[in-house]
């Protein structure tokens, strides 16, 4: 005698299957999520790595710049001087 399936029984079986496939979505996209997370965090390094190589030159062209002006300075300062000092004379 053959066994008649009811429709409470298959929406408890599609209930059932879809729970397990609600797991294993969460259990996959867990792992996503982790290795997004990784993805990231190496991204971020690279970044600061790029960041600092294109700094340093920079850096150096401002610390020399700095030098030059700070030079000219100094000798407009010091020529001022001689000027006010020759003025007074």
């Amino acid at each position: 005698m053959p066994e008649v399936v009811t429709t409470s029984d298959v929406l408890m079986y599609l209930q059932i299957t879809v729970t397990v496939l609600a797991i294993l979505v969460l259990y996959h996209a867990l792992f996503v999520v982790v290795d997004l997370r990784k993805m990231i965090r190496r991204i971020k390094e690279v970044s600061n790595e790029v960041e600092n190589i294109i700094m340093k030159p920079i850096h150096a062209a401002d610390y020399v710049l700095d030098g030059i002006v700070q030079y000219i300075e100094s000798q407009n300062a010091s020529a001022a001087k001689k000027t006010s000092t020759k003025k007074k004379k």
